[in-house]
């Protein structure tokens, strides 16, 4: 079992994590990435080195997506076929938690979550922030986690050259972990450990605005493709509409151009599979937007039928449409290869400025 911690601008309790893991575990290996934090920190990681961990420095700041990934690739490279268990330099991850993520992510395949109950003495932007991504990421990944912001998690080995090739340089890569683990068919367990802060959590580097947007790209991505889409569609629709007066024709003239609008999007900015089918997902694609194209006409046609305007009648079906649709191609269509990957590409060459 290999600990990987990254690291930026850390305080003593870098060092005081690394020894209550080794005294706990003598056998543990501990792997501590740098990012870039400057001569100024180097007396931190001297002591986390003097505690038993191994150190390595990124030339500068990189993000905490790019040092995980940094100490994947280097464990996958040097200590192959071991589980990894990823926690924070700050101490928010007491030793004895950090262990039991690893146990149970032991002689299995599931992403472990090490999860805070926010309960007690929680600093309220904190609490604030949990919450709302708790909220988004359940509309988005349409399975719940209490805890979307954990950053101990429990990799098992089979899982780290997937977990590796996962993009995100920052906060964001943590978040598009747990979005593309349906995708890849990895299930989620979770496991509650303390809440622990220091000093109203001001040692971290989570900036509650810059990084809760990073958070939340991939489905503010969506969005904004499904936005464009549904603007085309219904300002096609309208036009359609008012010309012919028929509900069907109008709605399938739309779809046809939204469609199209809406896969080039999805495939090229939201989602980029990873090793995906350009076949597979047209067809896909093209199956969906057929089941799509006749829920939206029984809806629209049900609800004019009882009174509503055909555009409002329109709108409200494609509401709820909008939600199935992205759960069939985060799970489906762009889903990429439905099994994780037993090893990763080559290392960005970006990642490989180490000392």
């Amino acid at each position: 079992m290999a600990v990987l911690i990254p690291s930026y601008e850390p305080t003593d309790r870098l060092a005081g994590v690394v020894r209550g893991l080794r005294a706990l575990d003598p056998c543990a290996h501990v792997l501590v990435v740098d990012d870039g934090s400057g001569p100024a920190y180097a007396a931190q990681f001297d002591a986390a080195r003097a505690a038993g961990a191994e150190v390595v420095h990124l030339s500068r700041n990189r993000g905490k997506g790019a040092a995980l990934k940094t100490g994947l690739y280097r464990l996958l490279a040097t200590r192959p076929g071991e589980d990894v268990v990823t926690a924070d330099s700050d101490g928010q991850h007491t030793p004895a938690d950090i262990l039991a993520v690893a146990a149970a992510t032991a002689r299995q395949e599931s992403l472990v979550l090490g999860c805070r109950g926010f309960t007690g003495n929680v600093p309220p932007a904190s609490r604030f922030g949990n919450t709302v991504s708790r909220w988004l990421f359940r509309l988005a990944a349409g399975f719940t986690v209490s805890d979307t912001q954990t950053g101990l998690r429990g990799i098992p080995a089979g899982l780290v050259g997937w977990a590796s090739g996962i993009p995100g340089e920052r906060f964001e890569y943590e978040q598009n972990m747990l979005l593309r683990c349906s995708g890849a068919g990895v299930t989620v367990r979770e496991v509650p450990i303390e809440t622990v802060y220091f000093d109203d959590n001001s040692g971290t580097h989570f900036r509650p605005i810059a990084d809760s947007v990073r958070v939340l790209l991939p489905v503010l991505a969506f969005a904004g493709s499904s936005l464009a889409s549904f603007a085309v569609d219904t300002a096609v629709f309208a036009v359609l509409y008012g010309l012919t007066g028929w509900i069907a024709g109008s709605i399938v003239g739309a779809r046809l151009l939204s469609a199209g609008v809406n896969f080039v999007l999805n495939g090229a900015v939201v989602f980029r599979p990873q090793g995906g089918r350009l076949r597979r997902q047209v067809t896909g694609y093209a199956l969906l937007a057929l089941g799509l194209l006749g829920a939206s006409i029984a809806g629209t046609t049900l609800l004019a039928g009882l009174g509503l305007p055909a555009l409002a009648a329109k709108i409200i079906t494609e509401t709820w449409l909008f939600f199935i649709s992205y759960q069939v191609q985060r799970r489906l269509i762009f889903a990429g290869s439905p099994r994780p990957a037993a090893a990763p590409a080559p290392a960005p060459k970006e990642l490989l400025g180490v000392d």
